[in-house]
């Protein structure tokens, strides 16, 4: 039953992400890597060959810890679309016009979103299966590499400016990393 929620969290979440992308500013063009989906295609195929109720998570206090931890995930990533309005992208795309966003969850973290995305595939994990930790890791691993990459382009379009902020605030976990 909490899967299925879970399930239907996440469906919800990605059709506001799809509606949400079409007012998105135009960039001038995107460096070609690997696309989180084949990344999840890979977690979703280890998942199958393991065995699913293996790591089942059985406790409803933790249980209720990933619930949260999923919906705050999310909600974080949604606040930081919202309050990225146009200047959304998908990774690593460069921007036409670009603009240095440093308020709402910017202020906190330099990349929110993928902060966000991360939280709420943890808190999958610890709500229904632990293996979706290999998706989480997955994941991380693509989202520091694109932050790097998004982070190279900024500077070499905004330069100073995105050097300072850079200095003021972490990439993805604040006062951490």
């Amino acid at each position: 039953m909490l899967s299925s929620i879970v399930l239907i969290v996440w469906a919800a979440f990605w059709v506001y992400w799809l509606i949400a992308a079409q007012g998105a500013k135009a960039g001038s063009h995107r460096r070609r890597t690997a696309r989180p989906s084949v990344l999840l295609a890979v977690a979703f195929v280890l998942l199958r060959v393991l065995d699913p109720g293996g790591l089942a998570v059985q406790s409803p206090v933790v249980q209720a810890v990933g619930v949260i931890a999923l919906l705050t995930g999310l909600g974080l990533a949604v606040w930081a679309r919202i309050h990225l309005g146009r200047n959304w992208g998908m990774p690593m795309t460069e921007k036409d016009e670009p603009e240095l966003v440093v308020t709402g969850p910017y202020r906190y973290v330099r990349h929110p979103i993928y902060s966000g995305i991360l939280l709420a595939i943890l808190g999958t994990a610890l709500a229904t299966n632990l293996y979706w930790l290999i998706a989480a890791a997955l994941l991380g691993i693509y989202f520091v590499y694109s932050a790097s990459v998004e982070e190279r382009l900024l500077t070499a379009s905004l330069a100073s400016q995105y050097k300072c902020y850079q200095a003021k605030t972490k990439m993805l976990i604040p006062f951490v990393l």
